[in-house]
């Protein structure tokens, strides 16, 4: 009897010292598997780039009007407050997508502007002007469509990026070209297009760096205030 009970012991035994080691496994698998599954999923969430550039309702927004560039502590400062205009990360944003925007304004409204001063030396200057203008906002949107569509980082349908890009502050725009057009006409005149004097691509640099400078500041409040960066 009591060599049985000894027996049953024996037996007993290996399966209890297993019990323990085999259950703090089994919990330190299920914390390392939720410890996997969460990271990995946050990974996903932060990492994909359609995911990153979508508002509170789902929709997709341009990047440069995501949480990154939402209006800080300091935008409800007022304008005349010097700490509001000392924001580098503002003005190097704002510095950027204000030369996108010179680049495309650039492109079609001097285009047109020295064409029809070549081709049309008679038309009034008034209305070469306008439709220089009229021309580079053309170009603009349409670059910034193309800019929208290719980028990695915004990666937008046609439709939706034509639709972002139709969206950029005409205020800015027109500011830079009525600006651009002003300076190259006090320098040059009216009629005086030569491809191949440099003084000619003197007055265009400086007249593309007024355009650009024009609106910049006004860029700037844009994006420190209402967090609005896309032109």
């Amino acid at each position: 009897m009591m060599q049985t009970s000894t027996s049953r012991l024996l037996l007993l035994l290996p399966r209890t010292r297993l019990r323990a080691p085999l259950k703090a496994n089994a919990v330190f698998f299920n914390a390392f598997s939720k410890a996997c599954c969460s990271s990995s999923t946050r990974s996903i969430i932060t990492t994909n780039p359609r995911e990153q550039h979508r508002d509170e309702t789902g929709a997709r927004t341009c990047p440069s009007k995501s949480a990154a560039y939402k209006p800080s502590s300091s935008s409800s400062l007022p304008i005349t407050s010097g700490q509001f205009w000392s924001d580098p990360r503002i003005w190097k944003t704002a510095s950027v997508n204000t030369f996108r925007c010179l680049v495309g304004c650039t492109l079609g409204d001097m285009s047109m502007l020295f064409y029809l001063q070549s081709a049309h030396p008679d038309l009034s200057p008034g209305i070469a002007m306008a439709l220089a203008m009229s021309s580079g906002i053309l170009t603009s949107i349409s670059l910034e469509t193309i800019l929208l569509r290719f980028s990695r980082a915004s990666n937008m349908p046609w439709r939706e990026a034509f639709k972002t890009a139709t969206g950029m502050s005409l205020i800015s725009m027109l500011t830079m070209e009525a600006v651009e057009n002003a300076v190259d006409y006090h320098l040059m005149g009216w009629g005086n297009v030569n491809l191949s004097d440099p003084i000619f691509w003197k007055a265009v640099g400086y007249s593309a760096l007024a355009g650009w400078s024009a609106p910049l500041p006004f860029n700037y409040w844009n994006l420190k205030r209402h967090g609005k960066s896309c032109h």
